[in-house]
Parts: C-alpha cells; structure tokens; sequence
C-alpha cells in the first residue's frame, strides 16, 4: 500500500514540477524577452556581446538596442513555442531546442568576459555581475534540455501524454 501511495504521490510530484519546470521557463524567457527592449537592459548585455567571439560582430551591423531587440524578439518567440506543449510537442521542443543554444552561448560569456571572476578571490568565485548573471543560464540549459526530450518523446505518443504514461 505504502508503494503505491509513494508511486502515486512521486508521480503526481512528477507532472506538477515538469509543468513548473517549462512553464517558469516561459514567463522567464517571455520576461527577459521583454525586458530587452528597455534601454537599461540593452547597455546591461553590452559587455556580454562586445567580448564575446561569436556575437562581438552584431555592433558593427546594428545598434546596441536593436541588437537587444532582435534578441528579445528571438526570447519572446521561443517562449511561446515552449509554450504549445499541449497540442504541438514538436514546435514545443524546437522552441527548447533554441533555448538550448542560446544558453550555451551565454554560458561561453564566463570564458570571455572580462570581471566574471571575484577580483580578490578568482576562479571559482564568481562576482556577482556579469558572473552570477551569466552563472543561472546552467539551470536554463538544464531545464530547455529536459523540455526538449519530454517534448520529442511526446511527439511520438498519440495523446501528447508521455509524463502520465511513465507515473502510472
């Protein structure tokens, strides 16, 4: 009885963080998305790009804030493709699949921007900004990998309904 009251709850527990894990995916990308168009933001995420070697280009073909535009725009569509999970997985996991690049990008900032490391301490003490900022993408990584599977999993499942499958 035990087991099945523990299957029963771990399953449950199962589906609600899955749900938490892409849905606060969404509302961050569609906030940071947003957000991008803010002039604060734009200079914020200007170091990040002007030392980075794959982006350090982008402010020799446009403006620092229509560079961040065009990166919110990219947030804000991705979000909302995580987002049709329910009755498109595939768009859904393209949408996680893009968000899994551009964390991996983010991520390359902590080897190329200049002040990631704590001045009197270095390596492994981040300082607060750019390094801790840059720091949390690891989890976006995690969670844009785990909605990429759990969406391409159901996209072969008719229903759309891989989790319950797999907690019963």
């Amino acid at each position: 009885m035990a087991t099945i009251i523990r299957k029963e709850i771990g399953g449950k527990l199962v589906n609600f963080g899955t749900d938490v894990l892409r849905y606060g995916l969404v509302i961050v990308l569609l906030w940071v998305g947003f957000l991008k168009f803010s002039a604060y933001e734009a200079e914020g995420i200007k170091p990040l790009v002007e030392n980075s070697p794959f982006l350090s280009w982008v402010y020799n073909v446009m403006s620092v804030q229509g560079f961040a535009k065009v990166l919110g725009v990219i947030e804000i569509i991705l979000a909302i493709l995580i987002a049709t999970r329910q009755f498109s997985p595939k768009l859904s996991a393209i949408g996680s699949m893009g968000v899994i690049f551009m964390a991996l990008i983010t991520l390359s900032f902590l080897l190329t921007t200049p002040g990631v490391w704590q001045p009197e301490y270095g390596f492994p003490y981040l300082s607060p900004m750019p390094g801790q900022f840059i720091a949390k993408d690891l989890l976006l990584l995690g969670a844009a990998i785990y909605t990429a599977g759990e969406a391409l999993v159901a996209s072969q499942n008719t229903g759309h309904n891989y989790r319950k499958l797999n907690t019963e």
